[in-house]
């Protein structure tokens, strides 16, 4: 199955705000999933509710982009092949306690050598960025919308996501799932973000930015792969059904050297990357 043409879907505010995670949203505030403490909770139940609020304000005025694209592709050793772009990964190197396998995201898609043409999805999205804009005078009101908008801008792919599965690809067609279901991760497939560990490194932003064409849903990278606006995610789409998240940890030299050569880049550029994983 192969349809390689951006598809780029605009979102209301209102139609992702179901998909929100708010557990996370808590979390950057540092509230615990369930605050025992009274005062505690009460604050967080305050939280909530000016959030709401402030959610439908920005829904008057704003909304969430994303972009995806469904690649011819296949798995060759520990890169993928995306509409005939080399795409080098990372394969786990620590050993396991229990002696299971060393994973690569590459594992999950059907290799170069089978003759058969396999699918990977690629996606973007992002907030609009004049959100993070907004309220620079009031600290509070602007950390609210800078929370608000990086969950959105995840609630954006988890709705675009569903879309893919049951109507774009269509793996999946009949699948039914309740928003907590799928914010579980209760569908079939992955889908790791880049700086997530499975995919650890951001100058992967430039290849998938070579394949999706970000800026046309407003996103631009740095010279160090960072994506602006901040409240943009970017990844990945694995339909196997045994795919699983999983982090590559520590890597070798003996890796660096080789994931450097396939990436035509120097063994210092790619170590800058990938401090994190030495």
């Amino acid at each position: 199955m192969n349809n390689s043409v951006d598809k780029v879907v605009t979102y209301t505010i209102h139609e992702v705000a179901p998909y929100i995670n708010w557990i996370y949203f808590f979390h950057a505030w540092g509230f615990q999933p369930k605050e025992k403490e009274r005062a505690k909770a009460a604050e967080a139940m305050q939280l909530f509710k000016e959030a709401n609020r402030m959610l439908n304000q920005l829904d008057k005025n704003y909304h969430v982009h994303t972009i995806f694209r469904l690649c011819e592709a296949n798995a060759d050793g520990d890169n993928l092949i995306l509409d005939g772009k080399l795409f080098p990964l990372l394969r786990q190197q620590i050993p396991h306690p229990d002696g299971s396998p060393f994973l690569c995201l590459s594992d999950f898609v059907r290799p170069l050598s089978s003759g058969i043409p396999d699918t990977v999805g690629i996606f973007a999205a992002s907030c609009d960025g004049e959100v993070e804009l907004l309220y620079e005078n009031d600290p509070y009101k602007r950390m609210l919308v800078q929370t608000l908008a990086d969950r959105l801008a995840e609630a954006a792919t988890e709705k675009m996501h569903e879309h893919i599965r049951k109507v774009a690809w269509g793996y999946a067609k009949d699948e039914n799932l309740s928003i907590p279901d799928l914010l579980r991760e209760k569908f079939q497939g992955i889908r790791p973000a880049v700086g997530y560990p499975s995919l650890p490194d951001q100058s992967v932003n430039f290849l998938l930015n070579d394949l999706l064409h970000m800026e046309q849903i407003g996103i631009t990278l740095t010279e160090n792969g960072a994506m602006r606006p901040h409240a943009t995610v970017c990844g990945l789409i694995l339909a196997h059904p045994a795919a699983r998240y999983f982090a590559v940890g520590k890597i070798g030299n003996d890796q660096l050297e080789d994931y450097a050569r396939r990436k035509k880049m120097s063994v210092e550029e790619i170590r800058k990357f990938l401090a994190a994983n030495l």
